[in-house]
């Protein structure tokens, strides 16, 4: 089969940085469904595990962690999927990724795809639409009133990205939050607003000022989704007694928390392979996430983040995407589709 791999950690302006291969196509064992793929999404943890983690010598690594396409054969243990069901979802770390033409995926962690969406428009989604459900509602927990907050409001940093863009629908569409949205560019702002937040502010410029002028003096939680080490300082200062903090992002020398302890804040990771790579008990929760959000899509509550297509799924094409999220300036998500 045709695949996208390498050998070698490299920048993404190397030649050998990703590769056009051939590799033997996978088979469907015990609770793995062997799936055709017909298109991906590229996010920044494909930048970061190309320049961090190299294959044994001689083997290629195959990176993705978005798909969509359609069940081409099952495991004997599989239970929930059959062939021919279209499904999309986000992958396990540890497994070979969905830059090949075949993959093998666990079910649990796969859901049925809106039936309103072509497979480009469903690939964009399962990893930030994973990450974004598990942030607001397992870490946050914005789903449960709370007398610590009985207005909250949200802040979320970062928010035209692709994690970004569906979490804003998500609470608009699920919670009853104030919700603020940082994003620095006029582009970026106008689409924020239209997915769904309350306001919008510019996070390349102080931040309380910004909410000050809004009437907003202090937030319950907060949604940090890039940069954390350049905004901790104020997001200390604007959280709340008893707020949240969760993240996604590596900040680079680390975090202190002690600034936190006066006002009881928690902080929280969120890191949405953390069920696939421990095989948690309730790992299941991924497919069961999965077929939630297709429910919400089809009833035209929350739309897909697809903003740009990069052609065929190919070496070429999945560098230039590569360059756009490294230079931080994706808005929404990049997908690739067919060989």
């Amino acid at each position: 089969m045709k695949a996208v791999g390498y050998q070698q950690s490299l920048a993404i302006t190397e030649p050998a940085a990703l590769l056009d291969i051939e590799l033997p196509q996978p088979v469907a064992t015990g609770r793995d469904l062997l799936v055709k793929v017909a298109a991906i999404s590229v996010n920044p943890v494909d930048t970061k595990v190309r320049k961090r983690a190299a294959p044994p010598a001689g083997e290629y690594k195959v990176l993705g962690w978005d798909a969509a396409g359609e069940v081409v054969a099952v495991g004997p243990e599989v239970s929930n999927f059959q062939v021919g069901d279209r499904v999309y979802y986000a992958g396990a770390l540890q497994r070979q990724g969905s830059n090949a033409e075949y993959q093998l995926v666990d079910e649990r962690i796969v859901g049925k795809m809106p039936a309103n969406l072509n497979f480009e428009q469903a690939a964009a989604l399962p990893l930030t639409a994973l990450t974004a459900w598990e942030l607001l509602f397992d870490r946050l927990e914005l789903a449960t009133p709370s007398l610590k907050h009985p207005k909250p409001v949200l802040l979320v940093t970062g928010a035209a990205g692709g994690v970004g863009s569906i979490l804003v629908q998500l609470a608009r569409q699920l919670t009853t939050v104030t919700l603020v949205a940082t994003a620095s560019r006029p582009e970026t702002q106008q689409w924020v607003k239209e997915l769904g937040a309350h306001y919008v502010v510019d996070h390349s410029q102080p931040l309380i000022p910004q909410l000050q002028q809004l009437g907003i003096a202090a937030v319950s939680h907060v949604a940090s989704l890039t940069q954390t080490d350049l905004h901790y300082a104020e997001l200390v200062q604007l959280l709340a007694p008893q707020g949240k903090l969760a993240l996604i992002d590596d900040p680079a020398n680390g975090i202190d928390i002690m600034p936190l302890k006066q006002k009881s804040i928690s902080v929280h990771w969120e890191f949405m392979f953390t069920r696939s790579l421990f095989s948690t008990a309730d790992m299941v929760v991924q497919q069961q996430i999965l077929n939630d959000l297709s429910r919400l899509i089809e009833q035209g509550q929350i739309k897909t983040t697809l903003k740009q297509s990069y052609g065929t799924i190919n070496a070429s094409n999945l560098k230039q995407a590569h360059a756009l999220l490294e230079s931080g300036k994706a808005v929404g998500k990049i997908v690739l589709s067919g060989f």
